[in-house]
């Protein structure tokens, strides 16, 4: 029989779950992840497919909270026949299956982490997403995770269970991949960049050590309940200062050249790749500070400590 008052950690062998569940034990919680793994790791135990139908209750017994990480996560180049459908299938579907048996147990605490691309893509410099505002979700991912909270929420208000909903942006950290490890690869090699002009976006980051800090966080601070929290590092950076302190935790110099931004954006047409080019160049800020108000809390390490541990954890 496993352990009462135990945390599950779903997707416990992802770039932020097994962080998570490597931090719980660090801190002495009695935590295992869950794994779409016939040999799951030490730690962590086999689950069927996150889908509308899965049965966690077997697995269940004695847990009295859940941070769910596992998702269908956001895919470039999506060859599904229908993206919007297979992203609610995983992340919203499973999700709401997953916290509904999760109340039959007896589950206190419910903890999503979500993605900041429910408020949307972009922001004005100076005009930061924050907590309260309407979600407005511009791809198929992001209206999953918006359906998720939205349906999250319902059952909370239903049942009691405690919701906490966190929204990162772009996470960094040992073991990134996708863009932000293409990016280091460019650095190491040397290339050069026409990013040098970029200069007046800003962008918000959080080191995974941060976000992890704050999933922690939010599963016993008692404000955290029925709560939208955002995460940030609390320092937001252009695209050029990115790479540049990126490059320098990286030991490596910065080869930046100066194109116009109006000329990056009409190549990026011209080539197809214009939702490339807008990542790099639009601001995306989120506001952090009522999150850090509501739990007293600060994020435990800086941009560039950030930078230093994903340069010295990840092959870039």
């Amino acid at each position: 029989m496993t352990q009462a008052g135990w945390t599950l950690v779903t997707g416990g062998t992802g770039f932020i779950g097994s962080a998570v569940l490597e931090r719980l034990k660090r801190d002495g919680i009695s935590a295992r992840g869950s794994v779409r793994n016939h040999k799951p790791p030490l730690g962590c135990f086999s689950t069927p497919a996150l889908e509308a139908v899965t049965d966690w209750r077997p697995l269940l017994n004695g847990c009295d909270t859940i941070i769910h990480t596992a998702a269908r996560v956001h895919v470039m180049q999506d060859a599904a026949s229908d993206p919007l459908a297979a992203y609610r299938e995983v992340n919203v579907l499973a999700t709401l299956q997953l916290a509904r048996q999760a109340v039959e147990i007896g589950v206190k605490r419910f903890v999503y982490l979500s993605s900041a691309k429910v408020n949307g893509e972009s922001t004005l410099p100076g005009r930061p997403f924050r907590a309260d505002d309407a979600p407005a979700p511009q791809d198929a991912y992001g209206i999953s995770k918006a359906e998720a909270e939205t349906a999250l929420r319902q059952l909370a208000t239903i049942t009691g269970l405690e919701v906490v909903i966190i929204r990162p942006p772009l996470v960094y950290g040992p073991g990134v991949k996708a863009n932000f490890l293409r990016l280091m690869q460019c650095l190491r090699r040397g290339l050069p960049l026409p990013l040098g002009a970029v200069t007046r976006n800003r962008r918000s980051l959080v080191a995974l050590d941060n976000l992890v800090d704050l999933i922690v966080t939010s599963t016993t601070h008692r404000a955290a309940a029925n709560q939208v929290l955002l995460a940030s590092d609390g320092e937001d950076l252009s695209t050029a200062a990115l790479i540049r302190r990126l490059a320098k935790a990286m030991g490596v110099s910065a080869h930046l050249f100066p194109v116009p931004v109006w000329a990056l954006a009409a190549g990026a047409r011209l080539f197809g790749k214009a939702a490339v080019v807008a990542r790099l160049c639009d601001s995306l800020q989120v506001d952090s500070s009522g999150t850090c108000a509501l739990l007293d809390w600060h994020p435990p390490i800086t941009v560039d400590e950030g930078l230093r541990r994903t340069a010295r954890g990840s092959r870039g």
